[in-house]
This record gives structure tokens, C-alpha cells and sequence, in this order.
């Protein structure tokens, strides 16, 4: 299966040289290595403290950071939670791309809703043969598991038979401590 959209945007951040790597459904379908659903949207995260350096990297692209769900212009502040989701549009091509902010605290990955959970930051995000990094997918389907939609949960199903034992234990007690009541967990053994 062909993954032209995120080889553009793999080719558009060559130059940047600080970590970023695809989030959602995308970074399912490349870990399992093709795709398993049509994605209406594409996104990457970079890590919060990298944010500026992204923004003077896409120099030509126009900035909106998303605040309860309404677009405002982002300048130039350094923005900082809750506000995680920028969207970004080429004003040369028109392409639109959807970036989200992680957080790191040291050597760790920290999940925003929940900053008990933490992963080593070295080990969040794995890079496909043909050089297209992606978010890990137990960290992935942690962010789907709030709101799960139809498509969250099918790409839990999808994902499910290829995650290791230790992907599925640290997904586990990720969920167990954020949300013990989730239905993932009966799957999730």
C-alpha cells in the first residue's frame, strides 16, 4: 500500500532537526505497515519544547493554534497546555496538516491528560523502512481511548493481534490508571 501523503510530509520535514513523527490513524496503518482505513485528516506531533523551531521551519505556512475548539492566529508566544492542537496551511498550495504538541518532562514522554503516565522519550516513536516516523501505537490508541469513536475502536480491533506483550501491559496500565472502566481493557490481557 502506498502512503503518499505522509512520504509529502516525511519530504517537507527532512530539514527539521528536532524529533516529529505521524499521530492517529496513520500511525497505526504504519506500524502495521499498510493502510487499514480511509483517513479524512493527516497529523504529526512535535514535542511542546521543539514548537517554535517548527514554526520557523514552515516558514510559509499560515499558523492556528485551537482553543475549546475554535481557531485563533497563533504569533509567535510559546503556547502551553491545554492548548496542544495547531493547524497549519501552506499559503503557497493551499496543503492543510494538523500538528500536535506532546509533552516531556526530562527523559520522558508525558501524557497530557493524565501526567502520571510517562514513557521513555527514546522509545515513543519507531521509524518505518522507508524512513517515516510514527507515533508508537499503545501510545496512539492511550489518546483514542477518550471519546472512543467507531474508528478509534477499529483501529484498536485492527491493531490488536500485532502489539507485543509489552505494548499491550504498558497499554494496559496506562488505561487502568487514566480510565478504569474502558472497554479496551477486557481485550487487553
Amino acid at each position: 500500500m502506498s502512503f503518499e501523503q505522509c512520504l509529502s510530509i516525511t519530504s517537507l520535514m527532512a530539514g527539521f532537526n528536532k524529533t516529529w513523527f505521524f499521530a492517529g490513524g496513520w500511525a497505526i496503518d504504519l506500524f502495521i505497515g499498510k493502510e487499514t482505513r480511509e483517513h479524512k485528516d493527516i497529523e504529526f506531533a512535535v514535542f511542546r519544547k521543539d514548537q517554535l523551531y517548527l514554526k520557523d521551519y514552515l516558514k510559509e505556512w499560515e499558523f492556528k493554534k485551537v482553543i475549546k475548539g475554535e481557531f485563533h492566529t497563533w504569533e509567535n508566544e510559546f503556547l502551553e497546555l491545554p492548548i496542544h492542537e495547531i493547524h497549519a496551511s501552506n499559503m503557497l498550495n493551499g496543503d492543510k496538516i494538523e500538528i500536535l504538541l506532546n509533552e516531556t518532562k526530562e527523559n520522558d514522554w508525558i501524557f497530557r491528560r493524565d501526567l502520571r503516565i510517562s514513557y521513555p522519550l527514546n522509545s515513543v516513536w519507531s521509524i518505518t523502512k522507508t524512513g517515516i516516523p510514527y507515533l508508537n501505537p499503545e501510545i496512539v490508541l492511550l489518546y483514542k481511548s477518550k471519546n472512543t469513536r467507531e474508528k478509534d475502536h477499529q483501529d484498536f480491533i485492527t491493531i490488536m493481534d500485532y502489539l507485543d506483550n509489552e505494548k499491550k501491559k504498558w497499554l494496559r496500565k496506562a488505561l487502568e490508571l487514566h480510565d478504569p472502566e474502558h472497554k479496551w481493557l477486557q481485550f487487553l490481557f
